[in-house]
């Protein structure tokens, strides 16, 4: 899922960061999105064999420690990176936290209410920075470039955001986005995952957020299915959900029905209606024309237009790191980054279970 990492100017800060959990395949994306920043992967702890053993051979560097304490210890570290099973992110960040270090979670960066509560309660006594990667946004050039025609106006005000976000269980390519080894035995269970709204679709609400500026926000309605998965009964397949936020609306598709005939994890796609204008996102494929990703149509008031944004730069990695070194939030509002943690646990919290008749 995460792109191919940009070579870039010299990073401006350095930072020393650890990764504490790996159950994820998105820890990829995230260490290299610290690097290109100017973090220094110092030691990393992974409770599963065979993800640790990957992890080592993709990074020889890092001195692997056998426990979580030898990280929270450390005090020659400042950030610490997880992937791990995501009802036990949020706990560790707490952890991270009150241990004076910052910390960046794969998403879903909570799966409770409670462990949000906790979440925010340990910044506050902290003043530490709690990220969460929505890789989808920040990760994604086209989704970066998208944000900064939004914020120089060119389709005017935003109204609404879709988001369609299928996934594929089992990728035959393999590759950061999680899948290529197969799924392990949380991927089933929502108590574990916290759901799909709540786990794949903090993405999307995310984006929601940031791309109408709301700051405010309310689940509108929900629902969840397990439509093609008998054999894992607690799996949800199919979501979606529809949002209501003080500066526009959104609505949510979350899948995992991807056909292999795609040739890639997901077709993920974002349109943006404004009152000038509007913009398409073709994230990471353009379905029978190239394989390419990263594709974004713009209409306007005068013209229609295609942008290649794959040449564009990352910003959020040496964001992040300067944000870690200045005490300041460019690379991710913190507010923003938990208010949409906190709708998709709504979301989750409000949805009903659809049944469909074969």
């Amino acid at each position: 899922m995460e792109p191919a990492q940009d070579v870039g100017a010299t990073p401006k800060y350095s930072v020393n960061f650890s990764v504490c959990g790996m159950s994820h395949d998105h820890i990829y994306g995230m260490v290299g999105a610290i690097q290109r920043g100017g973090g220094v992967l110092v030691s990393a702890y992974g409770e599963e064999p065979d993800k640790v053993a990957a992890f080592t051979k993709r990074f020889p560097q890092a001195r692997m420690v056998k426990s979580e304490d030898e990280i929270l210890n450390d005090k020659s570290v400042q950030l610490v990176l997880s992937s791990a099973i995501p009802n036990h992110r949020a706990p560790l960040g707490v952890r991270v936290m009150e241990h004076g270090k910052d910390y960046l979670s794969d998403k879903p960066g909570a799966t409770t209410l409670d462990q949000l509560a906790a979440v925010r309660k340990t910044i506050a006594q902290t003043h530490r920075i709690y990220g969460i990667l929505y890789s989808e946004r920040l990760e994604v050039k086209a989704a970066v470039k998208a944000g900064e025609l939004i914020q120089a106006g060119a389709i005017g005000r935003v109204i609404q955001t879709i988001n369609i976000a299928p996934h594929q269980i089992n990728q035959a390519q393999g590759g950061d986005a999680g899948g290529g080894s197969g799924r392990p035995g949380w991927f089933w269970d929502p108590a574990l995952y916290g759901g799909i709204l709540c786990d794949i679709g903090s993405h999307q609400v995310d984006q929601f957020l940031y791309y109408t500026g709301s700051t405010e926000a309310e689940v509108v309605a929900a629902q969840i299915a397990n439509v093609n998965h008998p054999q894992h009964p607690k799996f949800q397949d199919f979501g979606d959900m529809m949002l209501r936020g003080d500066r526009g609306f959104g609505y949510v598709r979350l899948d995992w029905f991807t056909p292999k005939g795609l040739g890639t994890w997901g077709d993920g796609r974002l349109f943006v209606l404004g009152t000038e204008g509007y913009i398409e996102l073709r994230k990471y494929i353009d379905v029978a024309v190239k394989k390419a990703g990263n594709n974004l149509f713009l209409v306007d008031q005068k013209e229609s237009r295609y942008i290649d944004c794959n040449n564009l730069t990352l910003p959020f990695g040496p964001q992040f790191v300067s944000d870690i070194v200045n005490r300041t939030h460019t690379a991710q509002d913190q507010t923003q980054c938990l208010l949409a943690a906190e709708l998709v646990i709504k979301a989750q919290m409000k949805a009903q279970m659809a049944h469909l008749k074969a």
